[in-house]
């Protein structure tokens, strides 16, 4: 059975429109990620996924690896 979660993430170091393509195509890269969006004014990334198939370590791996800092948000 597919679970489909939402989280927020705060992601720090992003600076520009490019940025904001590059956390969210390191969120899209994922297998089981279904949806990134990313503010740039908000300094997040909400994410819908799969968590059979992502973790939140995954996805703050993916974010250091674009070169920026990521930590889950507290709802």
């Amino acid at each position: 059975m597919i679970v489909v979660e939402r989280i927020a993430l705060s992601v720090s170091g992003m600076h520009c429109d490019h940025c904001v393509e590059s956390v969210t195509q390191a969120l899209k890269g994922l297998d089981g990620v279904k949806l990134a969006k990313v503010s740039l004014a908000d300094n997040r990334a909400q994410v819908t996924y799969d968590n059979e198939k992502v973790t939140l370590e995954d996805m703050v791996s993916a974010i250091k690896s674009a070169g920026y800092e990521a930590e889950r948000l507290q709802e």
